[in-house]
């Protein structure tokens, strides 16, 4: 919101795809694997998930009936990129959506870099990303 905010202009788009996709209650079992020692992509495919079962034709269609014909895109999720590309809306800059790095958070960030190819600028502990 801070950068919608810093540019003057800008449009978030919200969907309802709670857990990436499996819905409050998968998460929250998945969130209890997690605790057992499961990366957060493990514990989506031990519960009958993919890693990730969002989709995003929907806001491709929302940009499109806005008239939005390219985009400053702000994720690290390469799908998120590639649907709106292939939904022909051209992803003209991938905008960096990292927060501020914490240790509490550094193997889930890890794991959706490594197992999800989320781009990241850096890692927790400082390295670069390759």
């Amino acid at each position: 919101m801070r950068q919608i905010a810093a540019e003057g202009a800008g449009i978030l788009l919200y969907e309802q795809q709670e857990g990436r996709g499996i819905g409050l209650m998968a998460k929250l079992r998945a969130y209890e694997l997690q605790d057992q020692g499961r990366d957060t992509v493990e514990a989506n495919v031990e519960l009958g998930y993919a890693a990730d079962c969002r989709a995003y034709e929907l806001p491709a269609e929302v940009l499109k009936l806005m008239g939005v014909k390219a985009v400053r895109l702000i994720t690290n999720n390469p799908e998120k990129v590639a649907a709106l590309e292939t939904a022909g809306i051209a992803v003209v800059e991938r905008v960096s959506a990292e927060v501020e790095p914490q240790e509490s958070f550094a193997d889930y960030v890890r794991t959706k870099q490594e197992k999800m190819g989320h781009i990241q600028d850096s890692l927790v502990s400082g390295e670069q990303a390759g």
